[in-house]
């Protein structure tokens, strides 16, 4: 690792995040950039996150894409829903696989005993879970071995199935999963990427030492942090003004706001407001307008319901209703925006 520390802004780094997370321009429609958008893994623990994160990063999104032939669904980091690219169910499933022997042994033997049931059918999680005797929740752990799929209609129960295991040493795609996180949410600590890859502290530490030199050391309004080498120009660059008026309506656990203590006071300075956006519970999706978070939304199927944080101009109020219309839900009718204070 380098030691000279690169001084950033916060304005630097929400626009660096917004770069590297496809929000500042939606990608062309196609594989490339469906996986660029997945770059860091599409959270989809509620129904349909996962579609709606892609649509904010990709044109011509569809209310099909997130079953596209490229992607796939697993259980990922913390054992979330997560839709990726297919070529890299490696790094979001090996990369979780756990160090210590007693976890390995339980995700290994758990993933050999479903290969054993279902050899190369598919079957309901619940029901595979009561054939192994076992609660089905834990077949998530298998999932680390990259051997388990899963479709999650939102629903319905999981469906279940097996895939041959990834060729790919698990602390490559460990190292490769934290690149992806330092990409995606750079600038950040070891600390953050083990809370959000499930991993203890010191193996978070562990990923970002055997980066080495390839990390570059600075310093945020959040505090001391770490980036890509090769992602350093782009961060100094990052705050370079864009077109006003761009509109993002950004699903619950979304990446860009999938965040943790410092880095939300720093994407939300008032304490507020990141009560708000960041609830004990089920969180909302966040209003993203011109690179601030500026409100919350949530849908009840045709109906979105939006609390701005401030007072919004007409074209502004314009734009999010368009944007809502052009939410890819699959719906009979048009989405009708309610306002409230």
């Amino acid at each position: 690792m380098t030691s000279a520390r690169l001084e950033l802004t916060r304005e630097q780094v929400l626009a660096f995040r917004q770069l590297t997370g496809g929000l500042r321009g939606r990608l062309p429609a196609g594989e490339e950039s469906l996986r660029q958008a997945a770059w860091a893994g599409l959270q989809d623990s509620m129904p349909r996150a996962a579609l709606l994160s892609i649509h904010a990063r990709v044109a011509g999104t569809g209310p099909a894409v997130w079953a596209d032939p490229s992607l796939v669904q697993l259980w990922g980091p913390r054992f979330s829903v997560f839709v990726v690219a297919a070529r890299d169910l490696p790094v979001f499933s090996l990369g979780t696989l756990p160090d210590d022997a007693r976890g390995r042994q339980r995700a290994e033997d758990l993933a050999a005993r479903l290969r054993e049931l279902l050899g190369d059918a598919r079957m309901n999680y619940e029901e595979a879970g009561n054939a192994l005797g076992v609660h089905p929740n834990r077949l998530r752990y298998a999932a680390a071995t990259g051997t388990v799929l899963i479709r999650w209609e939102g629903a319905r129960r999981p469906v279940i199935w097996t895939v041959p295991r990834p060729e790919i040493d698990p602390a490559e795609a460990r190292l490769e999963l934290a690149r992806r996180y330092l990409h995606v949410f750079g600038p950040t600590t070891p600390e953050a990427f083990a809370t959000w890859a499930g991993l203890s502290p010191q193996q978070g530490r562990a990923a970002f030492g055997a980066l080495g030199w390839s990390l570059t050391p600075v310093v945020t309004p959040a505090g001391p942090a770490w980036v890509l080498s090769e992602d350093e120009e782009a961060c100094r660059a990052a705050a370079a003004p864009e077109p006003a008026g761009r509109v993002r309506l950004l699903p619950s656990g979304d990446a860009y706001l999938l965040l943790q203590g410092a880095d939300r006071e720093l994407m939300v300075p008032d304490a507020a407001q990141r009560r708000a956006l960041w609830t004990p519970r089920v969180w909302p999706g966040g209003l993203l307008i011109d690179g601030e978070v500026a409100g919350t939304w949530r849908r009840a199927n045709a109906i979105m319901t939006v609390q701005a944080w401030r007072t919004l101009t007409p074209a502004e109020r314009d734009a999010v209703v368009a944007e809502a219309e052009s939410l890819p839900l699959g719906l009979d009718r048009k989405v009708t925006v309610r306002w409230v204070d």
